[in-house]
């Protein structure tokens, strides 16, 4: 009798997800354009705070300083839609298990904010590396079955949560940015717990659209070695996310590799000054790889940063490597049949500044950057979403709250409609 018992809780609750598919199957109910990613944190309050109402809600953490008429302002500059990155590591650890409920409802809530102000929200669950006080990150959950496990009903129940809400006004990101390998036997991997979160999803929620990404980093590659067949739902997004030249987006990062850091002052794009003037900008970036990088890495890295450059250093060269990640997701696209509208380029950026750096990228380099992602984005017909509103690569604002520079929102008003 147990056994058959068994049996049939199995047969019914797959019977009710084939159910929850179907229905979902019928239309995507979520469409976007433009948009912008909001802050996952802004005083980064450490995790052995979190067990303080005060110090984690409302979640996220912007709710305590973005106001409707912030958000307004998204919509007035021609955007239609936020990705709403919700860091989901409160929802694991033990210092705030006894607030997970209001985490969950206060999700719910800062989603109804963003569209009370007139925009869409895809609310993404943006999981980060650990460090800096961070007891867990994106390598932990994948790494142990346990824990990828509690993870999944964290997206279970936020699914749950959002499941209410108007699905032309809401969808929901599965994972940020997941760190497995795109090849081989890591790609099945990858795919075969993307399925697992896509079920636990789509059972608590049959209306939500969902945005899926590949491995890699939610890389275009990561994303063409995904089979959408495998997921068997026509609600969906398909996501991926470009910081390409990294060279150039990323300069001056403490937190992005041991090279990086060194790397300031190399204009964007790298051809918009005189030669004479790149060449200069090389030379100070290899003085300060000679004055502060190990000895036994000096040489290599300033072989690299040769190697780097002369990658870029045409407009037709950068516009290609800007271009590869694009041209990847439009051939996998049409292979799958796949189509534009349902792809999201979910981050791109060019950092203003690092985080006490002494260095500020000129607005106006980040503006023509902006610029030429949009350009590429919507050539391809695909949504996009900028990274991000305030902090090191902040378009709205800097650190602090003090305002950023105008040039990135004033391309998002130039755009025609």
């Amino acid at each position: 009798m147990a056994l058959m018992i068994g049996m049939f809780k199995t047969c019914l609750a797959a019977a009710m997800l084939l159910l929850a598919w179907a229905e979902a199957g019928s239309a995507a109910s979520f469409s976007a354009r433009r948009g912008v990613s909001l802050d996952l944190w802004i005083t980064w309050p450490p995790e052995q705070r979190w067990s303080e109402p005060d110090a984690i809600l409302p979640y996220p953490e912007w709710g305590k300083f973005l106001k409707a008429a912030d958000l307004e302002a998204l919509r007035a500059a021609g955007l239609d839609f936020v990705r709403m990155p919700v860091d989901p590591v409160p929802f694991l650890s033990g210092q705030s298990a006894h607030l997970v409920e209001d985490l969950f409802d206060s999700v719910r809530d800062s989603a109804r904010m963003v569209n009370a102000a007139g925009l869409k929200v895809v609310v993404d669950m943006h999981i980060v590396p650990a460090g800096g006080g961070r007891s867990i990150g994106t390598q932990q959950i994948l790494d142990d079955p346990a824990l990828f496990d509690r993870y999944l009903d964290v997206v279970r129940r936020m699914a749950r949560t959002l499941a209410g809400e108007d699905p032309a006004l809401v969808a929901l990101e599965l994972m940020n940015e997941p760190t497995s390998g795109c090849e081989g036997a890591e790609a099945g991997i990858w795919a075969d717990r993307l399925k697992r979160l896509f079920a636990a999803a789509r059972a608590s929620a049959t209306r939500l659209t969902l945005v899926l990404t590949g491995a890699c980093w939610s890389s275009a590659e990561g994303l063409a070695a995904l089979d959408p067949k495998d997921f068997p739902d026509d609600n969906l997004m398909w996501g991926f996310h470009s910081y390409d030249p990294f060279l150039l987006t990323h300069q001056g990062a403490t937190w992005a590799g041991d090279f990086i850091r060194y790397v300031t002052g190399i204009p964007y794009p790298p051809s918009s000054a005189p030669r004479a003037e790149l060449e200069a900008a090389v030379a100070k970036v290899k003085n300060t790889i000679d004055a502060e990088a190990p000895w036994s890495r000096r040489a290599g890295m300033k072989a690299y940063l040769d190697e780097l450059v002369s990658a870029i250093d045409t407009p037709e060269k950068l516009s290609a490597i800007m271009e590869k990640p694009f041209a990847t997701v439009d051939a996998w696209a049409k292979k799958h049949g796949v189509g534009s509208e349902d792809i999201l380029f979910g981050e791109f950026g060019m950092i203003r500044q690092e985080y006490r750096g002494p260095y500020v990228v000129p607005a106006a380099q980040r503006a023509a950057y902006y610029r030429d992602m949009i350009g590429h984005a919507e050539k391809h017909g695909y949504a996009w979403s900028m990274w991000s509103y305030g902090g090191a690569f902040g378009v709205v604002e800097e650190f602090d709250r003090r305002p950023a520079e105008s040039d990135v929102l004033d391309v998002v008003r130039s755009l025609p409609d």
